[in-house]
């Protein structure tokens, strides 16, 4: 294996744990804390014109205040499934429907709550960890592979493992910087 397609390999998995920490991001968005944040209704879908559609495609959701969403529904006919898909979410939040604007008050978490959250946001670190671990082990499968079938020595098999050991270490630690923040918003009264 050339020092070419080494770095080429090196990158596809530099671009495959970012990913897992990107995906990481978008679950942290949908966790509610306290202040109310747009991504924790995109992830939502809408019964409309016969098909279920995101939220953001029905409307502009907003943020007027720090515990207030809104959502300015587009056509008026789809207000009501607005309405009802934010009140059927595991959210627990309670819309109210002010003309074609649908407010949504973000109400104070509760202790038991906040501890329920940070153990979901755990969680979600978790699976991003397999997630690089995965590829990481990916990687050096190739790297053994390629040692096998006498395209690199040993040595550059042990110094490849090592890059690729130092990508995974940096990603974990990203990970693990993500969820720091996300429990201390969560916890944070």
């Amino acid at each position: 294996m050339s020092e070419f397609k080494f770095s080429a390999m090196k990158k596809d998995i530099s671009r495959r744990m970012d990913g897992a920490i990107e995906v990481l991001h978008q679950e942290f968005g949908g966790l509610r804390t306290g202040r109310a944040a747009t991504s924790l209704l995109e992830p939502l879908t809408v019964e409309a014109y016969g098909s279920p559609m995101p939220m953001n495609q029905v409307g502009t959701i907003g943020v007027p205040e720090a515990r207030m969403l809104t959502v300015q529904v587009w056509d008026k006919s789809l207000v009501n499934a607005v309405d009802k898909a934010i009140r059927e979410s595991t959210l627990g939040l309670n819309p109210q429907i002010d003309g074609q604007t649908v407010r949504v008050p973000i109400p104070a978490l509760t202790e038991e709550r906040r501890a329920e959250l940070a153990k979901v946001a755990g969680k979600y670190s978790e699976e991003a960890r397999i997630a690089v671990r995965n590829v990481r082990r990916h990687g050096m499968d190739d790297l053994k592979r390629a040692e096998k079938d006498n395209e690199i020595s040993q040595d550059e098999h042990r110094d490849y493992g090592q890059e690729i050991q130092e990508l995974t270490d940096a990603s974990i630690a990203k990970i693990d910087e993500t969820l720091a923040n996300k429990e201390s918003e969560i916890m944070q009264v």
